[in-house]
């Protein structure tokens, strides 16, 4: 997308230091954007452009207004929240209560910036098995993260209708990349395979892990945030990111083995009661991404596990 004739937009990146918005702030600032980078306490590795810091979830919203206006901020992107390493009482302020407080401070603005919001796939729940999910499918959200997440998506699209905020909520599938939070599952597993480095191989203990889901590569998923920052058409509220197709669990552990070149031996652990292929199934319908942004997914599974895997042991180490 070419921005010869405009001025590259202002943006506020809040959850500045989480996984997605570290790799955004850095992909954003190499390409020259004005960028506010927004957390609840600065860093230990310095972000590019500035810092400040602000609780999302507990500090007045009228202060994030005159923030967000003192930086003159174009678009706010919000990479805050999550689940990983969260009990269900901190998800609730950390999706559902982040996202309330925010359309409150877009509400007291004279001139409110666009708000692209990192929605995720676990919206829509599982899927009958073989089927791909579009933006307008119905959504079950099996999990309470899934259920805040929805829940979010739903009062900043009545926004959208209502208000006529401008904004836009990008749906992904499950993101890998370097960074990857170390509660995840393939956190957990580079972990293992990094300890087994210094003896003679890892040992991991898995289910089938024979699920099948939507994943996505963290850099695709960035690419995606800049081109929804000043689309060049019209773009419905909600949108999804992904590969669009299914891939095993266990598949893409099996890749991040492969990429570790540790010895590793792997110890069958039965599934939970009522899992498995016959019910765990996500697969996401990409084309309206495709029309609305440009936007397709043009990096492999493998280069995401060897990201992953080359952040945690760089080569040498």
């Amino acid at each position: 997308m070419s921005h010869t004739s405009q001025p590259l937009p202002r943006v506020a990146v809040l959850g500045a230091t989480g996984f997605i918005g570290r790799a955004l702030c850095a992909t954003l600032d190499e390409r020259g954007h004005g960028l506010l980078a927004v957390a609840r306490k600065a860093p230990a590795v310095t972000l590019p452009g500035e810092f400040a810091a602000f609780d999302l979830t507990l500090d007045p919203p009228a202060e994030l207004a005159e923030l967000l206006t003192a930086h003159r901020i174009d678009v706010i992107v919000n990479a805050a929240g999550g689940s990983w390493g969260l009990t269900d009482e901190q998800m609730v302020p950390a999706n559902l209560g982040m996202a309330e407080r925010l359309l409150e401070t877009l509400r007291g603005m004279a001139k409110p910036p666009r708000l692209v919001q990192i929605g995720s796939v676990h919206e829509y729940g599982l899927f009958p098995v073989g089927t791909s999910y579009g933006e307008d499918s119905p959504a079950r959200p099996s999990t309470l993260y899934g259920q805040l997440k929805l829940r979010a998506t739903e009062l900043i699209t009545e926004a959208v209708r209502e208000d006529g905020l401008d904004a836009i909520v990008l749906r992904l599938g499950n993101v890998i990349g370097a960074g990857q939070p170390a509660h995840s599952l393939l956190g957990v597993m580079a972990g293992k395979l990094a300890e087994g480095l210094a003896a003679d191989g890892a040992e991991l203990s898995l289910m089938p892990l024979t699920a099948q889901r939507e994943f996505l590569h963290l850099q695709d998923g960035v690419d995606a945030v800049v081109l929804a920052l000043a689309p060049e058409r019209a773009c419905p509220p909600v949108l999804n990111l992904g590969l669009g197709r299914a891939t095993s669990a266990r598949e893409v552990v099996e890749l991040l083995i492969e990429e570790s070149r540790v010895p590793t031996r792997i110890v069958e652990v039965p599934a939970p009661a009522g899992t498995g292929p016959e019910t765990e199934w996500q697969q996401l319908d990409i084309s309206a991404t495709e029309r609305a942004l440009g936007w397709k997914p043009v990096r492999s599974l493998r280069d995401a596990v060897a990201e992953l895997w080359t952040a945690v042991c760089p080569v040498g180490v």
